[in-house]
């Protein structure tokens, strides 16, 4: 057999040289891709293992014939605990250590990039990404603004990459079933999705400081244009600032909506509207701590998402989930289950996870797989086999956008048309203008 790195594959565009970003990042490397056999090794890199890359860090060093080659973070500390993780599964080979994403790009024994850094860095890096040869999995929400999520798309399909969102309830199976019970009429025609998540957030108030020493400060803010560094800003409360981050629409609503959006089939909305702002607290949020956005499909069909993230009254006693409505019943949900009612809401049909045994015609030893665990094993199995996976880039782009609409719509206080066959606004200059962002000099994605 020849060796892993020496395999080079040509497929669509074949083997070409590629910049990342070309002068714009200041490097060159060159793209290559390699066919992976059925039984051969998937190296990794995690970028971002402060926390839920230290999770699923350990995750994908679980899975057979996979292994986490490199783990990378600007935040010094956080290295160390994620190769225990990753030491703590099957893999027995240490893994190497980087603090810049690039320098792991150009390591041609790489094959694909888990990325859980802060959402300013997602598409930008994933496009760095394709360009580099590597498949991507990235997660929640695929991209900062729109636009930068449409170019990640483009670069996925322009280097032939597999690139999964980490949307994980769509590779969970008895939910699968459920929406494809509601596909087959299960409820009729389902005409309405109520979707909600709720959590008891604590103010959050920034002061001037100084960057710690464990911190690569620079690295970190990347295509984000430079401000001063702040206490209390890292490594969380970047999701409340606009600069940065996306709000808990886009921090959490993204999975309930990409679930609903798969359940009613549709695509990209022709309204979109949104009401709530910062009620809870006075103090330096800048997305909303409560908010509803409702998105307006073709056919008749609306999605409505409601999140109260400092007030944790629970719905229907869930502080997350999906509500389908149709013209015979409606059915519930949230993880990997799924529960049917009539019109009169009796019950008539309850489907619970899979707790052990063959899951998707997988047979594992494990009592309990979770859906983080079936979504690393889809996109595994996606590069192997060469095909789109679950959540394929498209897929959670068409998610995310939805969401990032219902935040434009609420900056600019009014409800936005949007072309149905792209997600494009219609008609609304201000509106359009948070379509993309400004960013820092040289580091503008490019496809």
């Amino acid at each position: 057999m020849e060796n892993r790195r020496d395999f080079i594959k040509k497929v669509g565009i074949g083997s070409v040289g590629v910049a990342l970003g070309g002068s714009v990042y200041g490097m060159s490397a060159k793209s290559y891709s390699r066919i992976i056999g059925a039984n051969e090794l998937i190296r990794v890199a995690t970028i971002g293992v402060n926390s839920r890359g230290n999770s699923m860090g350990g995750t994908i060093a679980g899975q057979k014939n996979a292994e986490v080659g490199t783990v990378c973070d600007v935040d010094s500390r956080a290295i160390p605990k994620a190769i225990k993780t990753i030491l703590g599964t099957k893999q027995t080979q240490t893994p190497k250590s980087e603090k810049d994403c690039r320098r792991v790009l150009e390591d041609k024994s790489i094959d694909a990039i888990y990325i859980a850094t802060p959402d300013h860095w997602h598409a930008p890096l994933a496009i760095m990404g394709c360009q580099a040869g590597k498949h991507v999995y990235v997660e929640k929400p695929l991209s900062h603004n729109p636009h930068e999520g449409e170019l990640a798309v483009a670069a996925a399909r322009k280097y032939n990459r597999v690139v999964q969102m980490g949307a994980q309830r769509r590779s969970a199976p008895v939910l699968t079933q459920g929406i494809e019970q509601l596909h087959q009429g299960i409820i009729g025609r389902v005409y309405m999705a109520k979707t909600w998540y709720t959590n008891n957030r604590k103010a959050t108030v920034l002061k001037p400081g100084t960057v710690p020493d464990w911190l690569d400060y620079e690295l970190w803010q990347g295509p984000a244009p430079r401000m001063a560094y702040k206490d209390n800003l890292i490594h969380y409360n970047w999701h409340w600032f606009w600069h940065w981050g996306t709000g808990e629409a886009l921090n959490n609503g993204t999975h309930e909506v990409d679930v609903a959006r798969w359940g009613l089939g549709v695509d990209f909305p022709i309204r979109v509207s949104s009401v709530g702002g910062r009620y809870e607290f006075k103090d330096d949020w800048e997305t909303p701590d409560t908010q509803v956005i409702i998105m307006d499909y073709p056919g008749r069909v609306s999605l409505m998402w409601e999140s109260r993230s400092s007030n944790g009254r629970k719905i229907e006693g869930q502080d997350r989930g999906i509500i389908f409505y149709g013209e015979k019943g409606s059915l519930d949900t949230g993880g990997d289950n799924y529960t049917v009612y009539d019109l009169d809401g009796k019950l008539v049909k309850e489907v619970k996870s899979v707790e052990e045994g063959d899951v998707q015609g997988r047979n594992t030893a494990s009592p309990s797989l979770g859906m983080d665990n079936l979504h690393v094993m889809d996109f595994l199995d996606a590069i192997r086999n060469n095909r789109r996976p679950n959540c394929d880039v498209e897929t959670g782009y068409k998610s995310v956008v939805a969401m990032q609409l219902g935040n434009i719509a609420w900056r600019v206080g009014r409800g936005l048309s949007i072309d149905p066959k792209n997600g494009h606004i219609i008609g609304d200059s201000d509106a359009q203008k948070l379509w993309s962002r400004t960013y820092e000099k040289g580091w503008e994605p490019k496809v």
